[in-house]
């Protein structure tokens, strides 16, 4: 039982591709022409014009002393000893392990596993001790 959906999409698959052919009705004496678009003119500046500096065309400001100097930024944060241990065992144990794997050096079974014990147990450690609270509880997140 075939519905007008399925007739139009038959006639859609059918046609598909085809140009459809337009008949001109309008005479061609009542189109407007196309104007032609004017030729951009450029004027060069005067040589002295554009060789001219910031302090040649105005001699009265100073910029040079009223341009923005950013403060000092606050020191790169030292992370506690603790810390500090936990970011090695988390970089350092895969690089010893990379680093022996590719220059094919065997390591003690017992060294391997302290490698991925630091490695596990210093990721812990910095997930288990991250702060639950953002910095600001005021900030939205947009930084100028």
């Amino acid at each position: 039982m075939p519905t007008d959906d399925d007739e139009a999409w038959k006639a859609i698959v059918d046609n598909y591709g085809d140009r459809p052919t337009v008949e001109d009705d309008a005479p061609a004496a009542s189109r407007p022409e196309p104007t032609p678009e004017p030729e951009p003119t450029s004027t060069p500046l005067p040589r002295e014009r554009a060789s001219a500096t910031w302090d040649d065309e105005y001699p009265d400001s100073d910029w040079s002393t009223d341009r923005f100097v950013p403060p000092e930024p606050p020191p790169i944060p030292t992370p506690t000893p603790d810390r500090h241990a936990a970011w090695a065992g988390v970089f350092g144990s895969p690089a010893i392990l990379l680093i022996c794997l590719v220059l094919q050096v065997r390591v003690p079974e017992l060294v391997a596993y302290l490698l991925v014990a630091g490695f596990v147990g210093g990721f812990l450690y910095l997930v288990f001790t991250m702060t639950r609270e953002p910095r600001d509880p005021d900030d939205d997140g947009a930084v100028l």
